[in-house]
């Protein structure tokens, strides 16, 4: 540890806050033009693609000084102020809302790769959320990274460690980049099969008819508790969804679980959760590993399918038909949001039961290969999450090359 230099990060980064709420409006995007990386589009240290915010050019030229570079890190300023992405190649370009908060780091002291690596220790998060201000709303600003101190080697070495979590990371995303051209077949099979050859005889009937549409019961906020059952609101589902897993921040007690779940139940395999409030339409079918309580309005809960199974519906809602579906209901200017009686009108066209047993053989394999590539991008999560702070302590050395 005695290469290890510290440095303040505002000594080897400039961090800037995105445009203010006065300088971009929701009325302002656009159907095509450049997207916009909003807190709910940072993963773990990856941007995630699904449902970005566009703006035409004149809004982009306005705001040109809130273009991301590659190798420029993008922390969440408000809220879960612990989440950070890099900004690859793919996302050059883009922009970063008001909600948060640019890194880019002077690549002759620092690997911006390293740096966001480096951003990804527990330790690190933890300092994060104890030093943000703010006791319901926690958020963070530029003075306060600014003077964050971090303890780096040199940047040879920095480039080292790199490497090693990196290929990791692209085995990771080798993995999301399979699950999603799985969605995609899926996606293709679903318009073939329910509009294309869709015949005049099929039934007509609401989903509300096929299936139960409704929410959970309130858990107020004096209910959470440090452990227990994972409490999971929109952010929990989204990277669910993404990624196969997530952190809980929020539990609820086994004893209240257990009083719930008794009463009016809760989540089972292939039930479905899609996010209702603010980023719409983000769906997840339940695994039968889970085990969790979810917040009653963010969040819209499908489940008890009698007329169509779950892995029809459920890819439906994620297919661009659904998407669409779901945008022509959508109500609200301020914050969007999906009703329960919204989504229990939407009409859909029911195959003869033979044909649904056929398609839904074909969708449970696609739905099955997806969860096995989302199993093993959990185990090589953790892989890299157990060298992560090994590396960055120095406690596993790498050759200075």
């Amino acid at each position: 540890m005695n290469q290890w230099e510290k440095f303040k990060l505002g000594d080897v980064a400039d961090i800037q806050t995105g445009p203010f709420g006065s300088q971009l409006h929701m009325s302002d995007y656009k159907i095509s033009g450049t997207p916009i990386i909003t807190v709910e589009h940072l993963g773990e240290n990856r941007i995630i693609h699904n449902n970005l915010p566009l703006v035409g050019r004149d809004d982009k030229q306005r705001l040109i000084k809130y273009t991301l570079k590659e190798g420029d890190i993008v922390f969440s300023r408000v809220g879960s102020v612990d989440r950070r992405a890099y900004v690859s190649d793919k996302e050059d370009g883009w922009m970063f809302s008001g909600r948060c908060l640019r890194v880019r780091v002077n690549k002759e002291k620092v690997d911006p790769k390293f740096l966001s690596f480096y951003f990804g220790q527990e330790n690190f998060k933890e300092m994060i959320r104890r030093i943000a201000v703010g006791a319901t709303m926690p958020s963070i600003n530029t003075t306060i990274l600014s003077d964050i101190e971090i303890s780096i080697p040199k940047l040879s070495v920095q480039k080292t460690i790199e490497t090693i979590l990196s290929n990791l990371d692209d085995k990771i995303d080798l993995l999301h980049r399979q699950n999603k051209t799985l969605e995609q077949l899926a996606e293709t099979l679903f318009r073939q099969w329910f509009v294309e050859e869709a015949e005049d005889s099929w039934e007509k009937k609401k989903i509300g008819e096929l299936l139960t549409i409704t929410s959970s019961k309130r858990i107020f906020y004096s209910e959470y508790v440090s452990s227990g059952i994972p409490f999971y609101r929109s952010k929990e589902i989204i990277e669910l969804r993404n990624a196969g897993a997530t952190n809980s921040e929020l539990y609820i007690s086994n004893e209240r679980f257990d009083e719930i779940n008794n009463k009016f139940g809760s989540p089972i395999e292939g039930d479905i959760l899609m996010t209702s409030v603010g980023t719409l339409g983000v769906a997840y079918r339940v695994r039968k590993t889970d085990k969790f309580y979810f917040k009653d309005g963010n969040l819209t809960w499908f489940k008890d399918f009698k007329g169509l199974p779950s892995s029809i519906v459920y890819l439906w809602l994620i297919s661009k038909i659904g998407q669409e579906e779901l945008a022509a209901i959508t109500i609200g200017s301020t914050q969007e949001a999906l009703t329960i009686e919204g989504l229990k009108g939407i009409s859909f066209k029911i195959p003869p039961k033979a044909k649904i047993d056929e398609y839904e053989i074909e969708f449970n394999t696609i739905i099955s290969k997806i969860e096995i590539n989302q199993t093993q991008i959990r185990t090589l999560t953790q892989l890299r999450d157990t060298l992560l702070p090994k590396l960055m302590s120095g406690e596993v050395r790498v050759k200075d090359v």
